[in-house]
């Protein structure tokens, strides 16, 4: 259904650290840069790109949102949360487990706030 989501930083070299470790974490690449001086992240048939915003205004975290990943394993799920733990991010709500419907998640903020999380895909 969507094709990209997009984010704002207040500081694009700490959001390119933590998004590098964390998508490495999934067995991901690094982001790129584009011309426009957004960071690209491409991943499972989607993107992530993060920016400074164009109206000159500080960057917010959306009060609400979830932006989710999928990752391949639990061992995927445990990885990207030290690794965003370790880059700045924030352990938020419940530690890393397993929801009733069969799904591993795990949740963090990001160093803007942003609220992101990385789960399995949920029992059949």
């Amino acid at each position: 259904m969507f094709t990209h989501v997009m984010i704002g930083s207040n500081d694009l070299e700490r959001a390119r650290g933590f998004c590098d470790a964390t998508f490495a974490a999934l067995g991901g690449k690094a982001g790129r840069m584009d011309e426009r001086g957004r960071l690209i992240y491409a991943y499972a048939g989607g993107r992530l790109m993060i920016t400074k915003p164009i109206d000159g205004n500080p960057a917010t975290a959306a009060n609400g949102g979830t932006i989710g990943i999928v990752a391949a394993s639990r061992d995927h799920v445990l990885a990207w949360h030290a690794a965003g733990t370790a880059r700045g991010g924030s352990a938020i709500e419940s530690p890393p487990s397993e929801r009733p419907n069969g799904a591993f998640v795990a949740d963090l903020r990001d160093p803007d706030g942003n609220k992101l999380t990385a789960r399995t895909q949920p029992a059949q």
